[in-house]
């Protein structure tokens, strides 16, 4: 929703696009799996109708982590792909001296956020650090006051990872290695979200990453609609998960309402629907 009406809202309720009870249709695009199935279930406790339409579709490479002083996951999904793949931490260490090595012998184990450590803790590893702030940029400040000057950092993660990790990874003093583990690739048939926003049936939608947002614009381009789409989303209550994120959807033109404090779907659910509420 762009900021040209005063009052946030619309100009009456038959403007609004709903479903047939008068619930506020948000679109999401997390994908087609638990994540999705989740994402549809809390928007329906906020009283809201979901339009799921997945933007990401996983394909692994089967690559595994290197050895390290320290592993970085930056998603759930790595950390699920590599544990299906009967990987573990003590299958890398450091490959420096053995004055460098932890006394374990096992690397240290980094995750982005919350659930990426959830889910390395579910596979039975200990997981040493999670920055306070869940970005690229958090988990730099993060691996820097632990003092990584000289150490290996091995970062595990999908083929569109942000360059900011890498880089600040290496200003801090770090030798860094990148490991892909899954390509993020846009599924077929996606796109009904888009033409949703060009009739004017959407009330809000949730980005949940920088892909989510291209992948929804190449949808609306091949079915035609950008152009109305975009239209479409500036009266419709727009979130993002993180500053990245809304950047990528400010460079596309793309007005974001709402970007919550925590990065998770839940906190973006919740603001988006308390900024249709306000």
């Amino acid at each position: 929703m762009s900021d040209r009406e005063d009052d946030g809202g619309r100009d009456d309720e038959s403007d609004a696009a709903g479903d047939a009870d008068g619930r506020p249709r948000v679109a999401v695009f997390r994908p087609d799996d638990e994540r999705l199935t989740g994402a549809v279930e809390t928007l329906a406790d906020l009283g809201v109708e979901a339009v799921p339409d997945p933007m990401l579709a996983i394909r692994p490479t089967g690559a595994t982590p290197e050895g390290a002083d320290w592993v970085v996951f930056t998603s759930k999904t790595g950390v699920e792909l590599v544990d299906d793949a009967g990987w573990a931490p003590d299958d890398t260490a450091g490959d420096g001296g053995e004055d460098e090595r932890r006394d374990d012998d096992r690397p240290s184990i980094a995750c982005i956020g919350s659930s990426t450590a959830e889910a390395a803790e579910s596979a039975g590893w200990r997981v040493d650090l999670v920055p306070e702030e869940f970005s690229s940029t958090g988990l730099v400040t993060a691996l820097a006051d632990a003092g990584v000057d000289g150490r290996r950092v091995e970062v595990a993660r999908s083929d569109h990872g942000s360059p900011v990790l890498l880089e600040g990874l290496r200003e801090a003093g770090a030798t860094v290695h990148e490991t892909v583990l899954y390509e993020l690739i846009r599924p077929e048939g996606s796109g009904n979200s888009a033409e949703a926003a060009a009739a004017g049936d959407l009330d809000g939608a949730c980005f949940t990453s920088s892909l989510t947002v291209e992948h929804f614009l190449e949808a609306a381009e091949e079915r035609g609609v950008r152009e109305a789409a975009l239209a479409g989303l500036d009266d419709a209550v727009v979130g993002c998960i993180g500053h990245p994120t809304r950047e990528t959807a400010g460079s596309h033109g793309l007005a974001v309402d709402v970007v919550p404090a925590e990065a998770t779907f839940v906190a973006l659910a919740e603001a988006v629907v308390a900024e249709l509420d306000a």
